[in-house]
């Protein structure tokens, strides 16, 4: 039986804060620590938590109470967003021991001189705009792909969000130091790279660098056969990054490029720093250079004083969009933001049925963008991942694939052809083509 001290991590929200769990689970496993599942017994958990929705801070809540009953004398480390923004109210959460905010999540083994329960719980958390150091970080859950950070913070003031008073100014490692990460990751035996943080197309901007720059590096690592770009801004979005992405061998035909609104009136009260036919000019330069190419799109519904036509103009303008897939938010009111003095508010019973048509409207998006490519030969990066003998993967143009259980096929890149989609809606494979 080992004698190591045990440790889990759960992790709520983006991917930026699973590549920060996984930076921080190896500080641990450096310093003596046996990693388990959140589900085991351990002697010290750490919460890794979100503060974009109430739903999120509530979840943090359950996972505190699902530690305590699996394990009633463990250690509960609660660290990120909403531990920089409500550490009081985290403290009050019966079996909370340590409250870490954004400057000090990454020194948590600092403060564990004691694994014993505290009878106040300890709280380290600063000024948000005293943050400014960038710790790199990178994921290293998945034997596939990795999420790699390279920028945090954010200096838009967009009405709705948090995230600035939570991770503060935008910020970045060098060129130089971000590639150094990247040959960590290929080290390590992973084949794809997603590139993330809070607004990625502002890399360079605290070292005099673009984000342009930084991609035409990373083309040149050794050992990653894949880049990805996560969420960027459409106003960050430059025809020469779509044009790079184009003749690439490495960056995938995949964007997500986050929208909010297709009503230019609440645009506007969102404080986003484009309208909807800056949009339409990315998303058409997109599509002409590569017709192929996966187009996501985040949008949020019954935002404050978005009445029925602002909606109705929003699903017009999605609907005649060539877009690939929705991911689709209810807004949720939070402390300190500028949208909370907005009117009039929307009501949750209209918030739920714009959400259910939005979600409907994806689906269709993305059954017509699967259809289209039915026949076409393409590239699929197998994951792990199995059930009822059957694993799955991705091809560059983010199009989830099915296929029967092959071990051989783990962490590997195939060519194939695409022949129908699959009951459960993802596509299916005619056969593989020989190299």
């Amino acid at each position: 039986m080992s004698d190591k001290k045990r440790v889990a991590f759960h992790t709520l929200g983006c991917k930026l804060n699973f590549s920060e769990t996984s930076s921080i689970a190896r500080l641990f496993g450096n310093n003596g620590f046996e990693r388990v599942d959140f589900n085991e017994k351990a002697d010290i958990y750490v919460i890794n938590t979100c503060s974009v929705t109430e739903i999120a801070n509530k979840k943090c809540r359950q996972s505190v109470k699902k530690a305590i009953k699996t394990s009633p004398d463990a250690f509960i480390a609660v660290i990120g967003c909403y531990a920089q923004l409500k550490p009081a109210e985290i403290s009050n959460i019966p079996g909370v021991d340590l409250v870490l905010g954004a400057n000090e999540k990454f020194n948590v083994i600092n403060y564990l001189n004691s694994l014993d329960k505290k009878k106040f719980p300890e709280i380290h958390s600063c000024e948000v705009n005293t943050v400014h150091d960038f710790v790199p970080s990178y994921s290293s859950g998945d034997r596939t792909r990795s999420f790699l950070k390279i920028q945090d913070g954010c200096d838009y003031p967009c009405t709705y969000c948090t995230i600035p008073l939570a991770r503060g100014k935008s910020r970045n490692n060098s060129i130089i130091k971000t590639i150094e990460e990247a040959h960590k990751i290929a080290s390590e035996g992973f084949k794809e790279i997603i590139l993330t943080g809070v607004n990625i197309g502002d890399f360079g901007k605290s070292t005099n660098e673009t984000f342009l720059n930084l991609i035409q590096e990373l083309d040149k690592v050794k050992g990653i056969e894949r880049f990805r770009i996560s969420s960027i801004e459409p106003n960050l979005l430059t025809t020469d990054i779509i044009e790079f992405v184009a003749k690439s061998n490495k960056f995938v035909p995949h964007f997500h490029i986050p929208l909010q609104s297709g009503s230019n009136y609440i645009l506007g009260l969102m404080k986003r720093r484009y309208k909807t036919n800056l949009y339409s000019q990315r998303v058409n330069q997109i599509k002409k250079i590569l017709p192929n190419a996966s187009i996501g799109v985040d949008v949020i519904v019954g935002f404050p004083g978005e009445s029925q036509k602002d909606f109705i103009n929003t699903y017009n303008y999605l609907n005649n969009l060539n877009i690939s897939y929705l991911h689709v938010f209810s807004y949720s009111e939070r402390p300190n933001t500028k949208s909370i003095d907005i009117q009039p508010k929307v009501s949750i019973e209209d918030i739920n049925k714009r959400s259910k048509m939005l979600q409907i409207l994806s689906d269709k998006k993305q059954r017509f963008f699967y259809e289209k490519n039915i026949g076409n030969e393409t590239n699929v990066l197998f994951e792990g991942k199995k059930a009822e003998n059957k694993m799955y993967g991705f091809t560059e143009n983010y199009i989830k694939i099915e296929t029967k259980f092959n071990q051989h096929l783990i962490n590997t890149v195939q060519k194939v052809k695409l022949s129908g989609i699959s009951k459960h809606g993802n596509m299916l494979l005619s056969k593989f083509i020989e190299a």
